[in-house]
């Protein structure tokens, strides 16, 4: 605690950071895995099968899109754009019924899609020695869809839906270009979780231009007796921002 309390009291460096811009933009990129993504449909009556011996555990690049605006000294506006899309052909160990179609154990198509729309209000907190935290709520939009296909039967789930989770997040200023910077939305409790953590070390090229490496995870699902999924999905990501 005594290092930390150290640590915190330094005093920040000049350089300009990206965040004391209007608005800023940036494009996070990288490879995914899946660790865990079940499935059962109907939730109380379906058979729990594992999608990613369908569409495979490496799901190949993705990208997603944030868009920050500095409203005003200690209001924050972030827009986040997150697509994800997998699809693949592999084997059902056993005879599968998902959403009233029962598919034979064999050679199967999947696709899993979970897109995620986000808006975040965030206030930043008074700043802390090279600390900067900020906290607030995120409105999610999720685009969702599962898919089987086996010959002629194919079975597809698909829905849009809202999902409120608290923010928070903030950078760490290292020296006048290092920094390390962290946000997390989450939500717990009833039928369902979300947890999406990323955490980068991002480092200045010039004055506007910032380029950053790190890790995301993302993970939760629901558990209702409409629909059983729980997905587990980590990412390694480069990230390039903008200020203007």
């Amino acid at each position: 605690m005594v290092i930390l309390a150290g640590l915190c009291a330094l005093p920040a460096p000049g350089w300009a950071d990206i965040s004391d811009s209007r608005f800023s933009i940036g494009l996070e990129a990288g490879g995914v895995r899946f660790a865990r993504n079940d499935v059962r449909l109907p939730g109380d009556a379906g058979t729990r099968f594992d999608m990613t011996e369908l569409t495979g555990a490496e799901a190949g690049p993705v990208a997603r899109l944030n868009l920050h605006w500095r409203v005003a000294a200690r209001h924050e506006l972030r827009f986040v754009v997150a697509p994800l899309a997998v699809s693949g052909t592999g084997m059902l160990t056993r005879e599968t019924t998902f959403d009233g179609t029962t598919f034979a154990a064999g050679e199967t198509e999947g696709t899993y899609q979970f897109s995620a729309y986000k808006l975040t209000y965030r206030y930043a907190l008074p700043n802390r020695g090279r600390w900067r935290l900020g906290v607030g709520f995120t409105a999610v939009i999720r685009d969702a869809k599962i898919e089987l296909q086996q010959g002629a039967s194919v079975a597809t789930d698909a829905n849009v839906g809202f999902v409120p989770a608290l923010h928070v997040s903030g950078d760490y200023r290292l020296s006048e270009r290092w920094s390390f910077r962290f946000d997390i939305d989450g939500l717990a409790g009833g039928p369902g979780r979300l947890l999406d953590l990323g955490a980068k070390l991002d480092y200045a090229l010039t004055e506007r231009w910032q380029i950053g490496g790190g890790y995301r995870t993302v993970e939760g699902g629901a558990d209702t007796d409409d629909l059983f999924t729980f997905a587990w999905i980590n990412f390694g990501l480069l990230d390039l921002r903008y200020r203007f």
